[in-house]
């Protein structure tokens, strides 16, 4: 996220002889896969994150946040 200039994203890997290799970022992740697979709300525990941690216009984006 930091290298793209993003607060949050997804970002897809696949395991190769060389180690991890990023296929692709999003800045607007879908969830359903991994919600799926690990059988938590992993949207509602991003919701609880940014309640607890976020701050009025407070943002490492170029915009106004």
């Amino acid at each position: 996220a930091k290298a793209m200039g993003l607060n949050m994203c997804g970002v897809d890997l696949l395991r190769s002889q060389n180690g991890p290799m990023v296929m692709e970022v999003n800045s607007s992740p879908g969830l359903e896969g991994i919600e799926k697979a690990t059988g938590k709300n992993v949207a509602g525990m991003v919701f609880e994150f940014l309640e607890k941690n976020a701050k009025p216009h407070d943002t490492k984006t170029r915009g106004k946040g």
